[in-house]
C-alpha cells in the first residue's frame, strides 16, 4: 500500500487536533521547502529521517537499445535519498 499527501497529511491532523485542510497546506509546504532546496543545489537533512542531495551525472555515451546505435546522453542532476541509520533500523526492525 502506497501512502501519498492526503495519507499523510489525515495523520498529521489526527495527531495534531488540525483540520484536514490545515495538515494537508503543513505537508505541501515542507514538500515545497525541500523542492526549493533541491533546486538550488542544498542539501536537506533531517534529523533521524535522512538527507536529501542533488548528483551532477556528467554527459556521457549510450546505446539506443532499438537500433544499437551510439548516442549521447546529456548531462543532468539526480534527486537522490540517503536514510539516517534510525530509518534503517526501524524498517529492518518493524
Amino acid at each position: 500500500m502506497a501512502v501519498n499527501t492526503t495519507d499523510l497529511a489525515e495523520r498529521l491532523a489526527t495527531a495534531h487536533g488540525l483540520s484536514k485542510a490545515q495538515a494537508k497546506t503543513v505537508v505541501e509546504d515542507v514538500l515545497k521547502g525541500i523542492t526549493e532546496a533541491a533546486a538550488k543545489g542544498e542539501e536537506v537533512s533531517l534529523n533521524g529521517f535522512g538527507k536529501f542531495k542533488v548528483q551532477n551525472k556528467p554527459a556521457r555515451e549510450g546505446r539506443n537499445p532499438s537500433t544499437g546505435a551510439t548516442i549521447k546522453i546529456a548531462a543532468s542532476k539526480k534527486l537522490v535519498f540517503q536514510p539516517a541509520k534510525a530509518l534503517k533500523d526501524t524498517v529492518n526492525n518493524g
